[in-house]
């Protein structure tokens, strides 16, 4: 036998990894947490949504002594983590409001003898007088603060309860603190270590999730659009996303209509419409979720093969976390959102309804760099790495503008024409007037202002609304022009525009796209075997369901569709065979693994 095959596999972690959560390996830099944590020190841990965070704490909790604390934000994510660890075997428990009694007292019970090694709570519920007295007499292993960005005011979903956690570190100064998010850009870590009173090991994930494909198309006939992206996937699970409660009822209600097997879910159903929307999507009985922002958070569902934003999201976090709930097995999967500028400014207007002050600038901020990701002619993956602080050097060949490319001519006099027209404006006003002027329109508030009068009046007559207004998004994009949030986000010139005005810069620019984009689907990079048996595949699918339907679980809480499409390619027929496929550890083995390895059997000979 290979020695170093032997030294991994008298490895501890390694072990563990393998007996309780199946996995022959671990992801990078999930061990250095890991070992870390285990030796009593902080962690911040940044790592892209289904990239393995929740391994960095609970592979040491079944490591170390003592009780593990997570604290989690929505009572969804803590029963589907909960879930999952209880079907690995696993003693894990959850504290929420939504408990009858006897089954919180039950859990008070477990925790008084020592019977847990993990239970989830809310930051509310953890920081109780009485329940800071109840873990002080308890043998604590450590605490791990998931969804950290709540902590921080620069974060995109700032929480007070959350900040409110910095009193851990007093009640429990020698207790392990790790603290987990997917969106955090530099700020908002530095004051997430700042609030918890924590300097602490750092793990910076790589973001990128080579395996979501991003595509944004200029909203025309959304409804329409929609219809056409959603047959494409031909019974695929998915999520849409909307701005409003009302606009998701009106499309999910289209969807039915038009045949799709499509839920609503937001905050105005009852919490039992909720659950069972929630519950039908996670065991794959309903295809397609269209949802405010309240659902997902926590999802763990491994097959989620797309992701639509109908509304723009407001901020590149939020897009980010929404998007990579999709994806989560590694397969292929894609990220589709409708944009119209005009939404833009729908919820701008929304940003200065809110309290004037620091949260509501942060606010500004995020909506005008997801503004930035939505107009870009540049690479979608670069620009979503670039606002996460990580260097993205070369495109990916995996989003819409890759994959086709936007036409470049000589946008020079195009650029010239805008410029002079919002110079001659005295920086004044927004784009729509100064396209209104540029085109020659005879509008009361042109004709009142006397701006028929300007040389710029007119000059861009032979193009459409829509033609500029592509062009001037780009001009702001480049860096030649801003929006001044502070002066009704009139548009004033840069430093960089004085070459352009000049016409000593040759500058090249997209041609205007409407049009619904399709692209061209790339080679996989998914990390699972493309050569799999699809028949054998299709049978261990079914397999898996009428198993979860027996359990009354979700069907990728048995197997994920990753793991399923190991064993259609390693083809098994043993339990040792079984044990090298990802995703099968032992407890699932013996749980599970006689009724999979009889289907292989089965259709091996051809039943």
């Amino acid at each position: 036998m290979d020695p170093s095959a032997l030294e991994v596999s008298q490895d501890p972690l390694s072990q563990r990894l393998a007996q309780v959560f199946g996995y022959r390996a671990f992801r990078d830099g999930q061990r250095e947490v890991i070992e870390r944590v285990c030796a009593g020190e902080d962690c911040l841990v940044i790592m892209p949504t289904g990239g393995g965070k929740s391994m960095c704490y609970q592979l040491p909790a079944l490591l170390m002594e003592g009780l593990t604390l997570v604290v989690s934000p929505l009572i969804s994510l803590m029963k589907d983590q909960v879930d999952s660890l209880l079907q690995t075997g696993v003693a894990a428990a959850y504290l929420n409001s939504s408990q009858p009694r006897e089954q919180s007292l039950e859990v008070l019970r477990q925790l008084r003898f020592g019977e847990l090694k993990l239970l989830y709570v809310s930051p509310e519920r953890l920081l109780r007088p009485d329940f800071i007295e109840r873990l002080q007499s308890l043998p604590l292993a450590m605490f791990a603060i998931d969804e950290a960005h709540c902590i921080s005011q620069w974060g995109h979903d700032f929480r007070p309860e959350y900040a409110a956690l910095g009193q851990l570190k007093q009640y429990f100064p020698h207790v392990p603190l790790m603290a987990l998010t997917a969106t955090a850009d530099q700020a908002t870590r530095a004051s997430i270590c700042e609030r918890l009173g924590i300097t602490p090991y750092s793990l910076l994930a790589s973001f990128d999730r080579p395996n979501i494909r991003y595509t944004v198309a200029e909203k025309l006939n959304a409804a329409n659009q929609l219809r056409q992206f959603i047959t494409a996937q031909k019974g695929n699970s998915g999520i849409i996303y909307c701005s409003s409660r009302r606009r998701v009822d009106e499309v999910a209600e289209r969807l039915r209509q038009q045949g799709f097997n499509a839920g609503a879910y937001h905050a105005g159903m009852t919490q039992e419409e909720r659950a069972t929307v929630q519950d039908g999507f996670l065991k794959d009985r309903l295809d397609i979720v269209v949802a405010t922002v309240a659902f997902g958070m926590g999802i763990n569902k491994s097959n989620v093969r797309y992701v639509v934003h109908y509304d723009i999201p407001k901020s590149v976090e939020a897009y980010y976390q929404e998007t990579g709930r999709a994806g989560r097995d590694g397969l292929d999967a894609e990220a589709f959102m409708l944009f119209d500028p005009a939404d833009i400014g729908r919820v701008r207007h929304l940003i200065e309804q809110s309290e004037p002050g620091p949260q509501q600038q942060v606010e500004f901020h995020k909506l005008n760099s997801m503004a930035a990701f939505a107009e870009a002619q540049t690479c979608r993956r670069q620009v979503l790495l670039h606002y996460f602080d990580e260097s993205a050097l070369e495109p990916c060949g995996n989003c819409d503008i890759c994959l086709d490319p936007p036409k470049r001519y000589d946008g020079s006099q195009d650029a010239q024409k805008v410029l002079s027209c919002i110079y001659r404006l005295g920086q004044r006003f927004g784009i729509n007037h100064v396209i209104e002027v540029l085109r020659g329109a005879k509008a009361a508030p042109v004709l009142d202002r006397g701006h028929d009068k300007l040389t710029t009046w007119g000059i861009g007559k032979d193009k459409s609304h829509e033609y500029w207004l592509s062009v001037i998004r780009q001009l702001i994009h480049l860096g030649l022009a801003s929006q001044d949030i502070s002066r009704g986000s009139a548009i004033r010139l840069n430093p960089a525009a004085r070459p352009v005005l000049r016409g000593e810069l040759v500058l090249m620019l997209a041609e205007p796209r409407i049009q619904l984009i399709t692209g061209k689907r790339r080679t996989s990079q998914a990390r699972v075997p493309q050569n799999y048996d699809r028949k054998l595949f299709a049978r261990l699918k079914l397999l898996r369901r009428n198993l979860a339907e027996q359990q009354d679980v979700p069907p990728y809480l048995v197997f994920n569709d990753a793991t399923l499409a190991e064993m259609a390619a390693m083809v098994p027929t043993s339990p040792g065979e079984m044990l090298a496929v990802n995703g099968v550890g032992e407890r699932k083995l013996s749980r599970f693994g006689g009724e999979f390895l009889d289907e292989i059997s089965a259709y091996l000979a051809g039943e």
